[in-house]
Formats: structure tokens, C-alpha cells, sequence
């Protein structure tokens, strides 16, 4: 390898840990986010749209994967106009997307932008032009979940098929095809006034996820307390303005303001309507006041959409992993994508090596 490749890699590994460590901070609640300086004193007060969607909730194998994203935009810009606002950019659909004058890329619901059998290119396409705006370029397996989700690194020493496997980042997209398009997302969402600040997951493994349903009761309500504590460590470190936080609705659930109390104990959550279509609070002091909108088909907005994609990803990054170690162990034995209507005879398939390997069932199945 030539020095000047090693000097790149040596550059793109140092900024993906810087970008770590800000997610890792802003987590913590203790980072304030850095802005745009020539935008911040020409389009006045910033705010910020956070979006948050999961992967896996109904499969009896694999992670539950809840992903959030940060967005800082300028005054007047929120969760339901983003979109709008970087439509030149940013398509909501494949169809939408133009290699010529733009918008560039697409980020959507992942069930748009992925089909089981056909690859992952249209999720790798927007996920990494996203994470090339945090100065992040994974380029392993194990990058990936580093960047989003590193604290499910601690957990995968105790699942077999997730300790110690490894492979290549992206799958299906050249890396080199990332450089352009992040550099014309850059300097179209500057002009724009807009800032991707943070993306960061939570992978709930089918231990921890039994362990969950057994403290609530049901997985909705697991899924709900899971959501709003990630979205909670997401805002907690942001700095003053208006906070605009969508998350998908859950199931049937309508009411959502007790579970917002536990997770926000200090503020009185305001209720401004509840419904089928759109639940929605309000709590903070007004130097930082923040509504959350729980909604049907949250895809629909940017934050939400990009979540989506990056839980879609881990997921799919975690069942690569296990179908790759049972198929290994079992000739013949084909993959699955863990939903119940596969799940059962996956299960089945695998019962004698899984008695002969001595792999309990409370860390393979899902009991919900």
C-alpha cells in the first residue's frame, strides 16, 4: 500500500473515531453540538429535528434495532418540513433520484429502500453518504456497529455467531462512489442551513429482549420505554432551541404521556391532542422547548427516515452474521430472515446442532 493511501485511511479512521466519540458524548449528555458558523449568524435562532424508527420488532430471531437521528436546522424548519427543505438533495423515494442535476440520493422508509434478495446498495448508498457527513467511513462489520451502536460490541462475545465475526463495509457499494456524493450533500445542505449532527442505535439482542418483555409485559411497551430513552440521551446534550422529535407510533398505542413522564421526570408534559393518526407533547422551558409528535407512517419525515435505514442495516448486518454461523454448521441449511412465518423451521433445522453446541434457547429465540 502506498503512502498516500495509507495517509487517507490513517485520516478516515481518525474521523470516524472523532465522530464516535461526539455520538459517544452526546449520548452522555454532556457534548453541546457544533454548528454552522455562517450559517448560524444569517438565519437566526437554530433548532434541531430528531427522528427515531426501529428494525425487527416482529421476528422471533435477531435484534430489535432503535435507531435515532440529529438534525440541526434553522428557525422554522421541523420534523415535517425537512424534507422540503433539502428536496433538491435528498429524494423520500427511489423514483425521486437523479445522478445528473439532483436530488442525489434517496432516503426513505427502508422497506422502500430495501426488498429481501436484492442487495442492500440503495441502503448502503444513503446510509454512508449520511455517516460520510459525520466524517465516518466504516469499512468493516464490526466498523459499522462501532459507529452506530457500541455499546451491542460489549454484548456480542456471548452470542456465538456475533463473536468473533467480521467482514467487509459496504457490501454492495463501492466506497469510492461515497466521496462525490458527500461532498455535494455537504455543501448543498450548508447553503441550506441544515446539519446532520448524530446517528446512533440501540441493538436489543434476544436475551436482553426477553429480559425486557418480562419487566413489561408486552413488547410494545418495551419498544416504547427502549425509544424514548435513546431519544431522551439524544436531547438531553443539545444546546438551546426548539427540539422537534418524531417517532413512528407504536402498534395501536395512542397514549404516550405517562411513558413520556418516566422518561422525562423533571417536566410537566403538556398533551396537545391525542389520536390515530398523530400523538402529540410538549414539555421544556421555552429557551428549549420540545414537542414530540408520535405518528403514523413516521417515514415520512427525513429524521424518522434515516433511522429507519440505519435499524434496517444493523439488522440485516446481525442476520448476515448468524446465517453465515449455522450454515456452516448445518449442510444444507437455508438462511433465514427471522420472522415468524421462517423462524419455526430455521429453528427446527438447527435444534441438533444447537443441543450439541449447548446454546440456550433465551439467547437464539425471541419469545414475542
Amino acid at each position: 500500500m502506498g503512502g498516500g493511501r495509507r495517509a487517507a485511511d490513517l485520516g478516515w479512521q481518525l474521523s470516524c473515531r472523532a465522530a464516535h466519540r461526539h455520538n459517544r458524548l452526546l449520548r452522555a449528555n454532556i457534548a453541546p453540538c457544533l454548528r454552522f458558523a455562517d450559517t448560524a449568524a444569517t438565519l437566526g435562532h437554530m433548532g434541531y429535528v430528531v427522528g427515531t424508527d426501529e428494525a425487527g420488532y416482529g421476528p422471533n430471531l435477531g435484534p430489535l434495532v432503535i435507531s435515532a437521528t440529529v438534525w440541526e436546522t434553522p428557525d422554522g424548519v421541523s420534523n415535517e418540513n425537512l424534507f422540503a427543505r433539502l428536496s433538491h438533495l435528498i429524494a423520500p423515494r427511489l423514483d425521486g433520484v437523479s445522478a445528473v442535476a439532483g436530488p442525489w440520493v434517496a432516503m426513505a422508509d427502508s422497506k422502500v429502500l430495501y426488498t429481501p434478495g436484492k442487495g442492500l446498495r440503495h441502503l448502503e448508498r444513503g446510509l454512508w453518504a449520511a455517516l460520510g457527513l459525520l466524517q465516518c467511513r466504516p469499512r468493516t462489520w464490526r466498523d459499522v456497529w462501532q459507529v452506530l451502536a457500541p455499546d451491542a460490541l460489549a454484548v456480542m462475545p456471548r452470542i456465538p455467531w456475533h463473536a468473533d465475526y467480521d467482514g467487509a463495509a459496504p457490501l454492495d457499494c463501492r466506497e469510492e462512489d461515497f466521496e462525490p456524493l458527500v461532498a455535494l450533500l455537504c455543501t448543498g445542505m450548508a447553503a441550506a442551513g441544515v446539519r446532520l449532527v448524530a446517528v446512533a442505535s440501540r441493538a436489543i439482542f434476544p436475551e436482553e429482549f426477553n429480559d425486557l418483555i418480562d419487566r413489561y409485559g408486552s413488547k410494545g411497551t418495551a419498544l416504547s420505554h427502549q425509544t424514548l430513552a435513546l431519544a431522551a440521551r439524544m436531547i438531553g446534550g443539545l444546546p438551546a432551541g426548539p427540539i422537534s422529535l418524531v417517532c413512528d407510533k407504536h402498534g395501536g398505542r395512542n397514549s404516550y404521556g405517562p411513558l413520556l413522564a418516566a422518561h422525562f421526570p423533571e417536566w410537566l408534559i403538556e398533551v396537545r391532542g391525542e389520536g390515530r393518526q398523530r400523538s402529540i407533547y410538549r414539555f421544556g422551558p421555552p429557551e428549549r422547548r420540545v414537542e414530540v409528535c408520535f405518528r403514523a407512517e413516521g417515514e415520512a419525515c427525513l429524521a424518522v427516515a434515516l433511522a429507519s435505514m440505519a435499524s434496517k442495516y444493523l439488522r440485516e448486518l446481525a442476520m448476515r452474521a448468524m446465517n453465515d454461523y449455522w450454515c456452516r454448521r448445518v449442510p444444507g441449511l437455508r438462511p433465514t430472515a427471522g420472522y415468524p412465518q421462517d423462524a419455526g423451521r430455521f429453528r427446527t433445522d438447527i435444534a441438533a446442532a444447537q443441543a450439541e453446541l449447548q446454546i440456550a434457547d433465551r439467547i437464539l429465540w425471541r419469545e414475542k
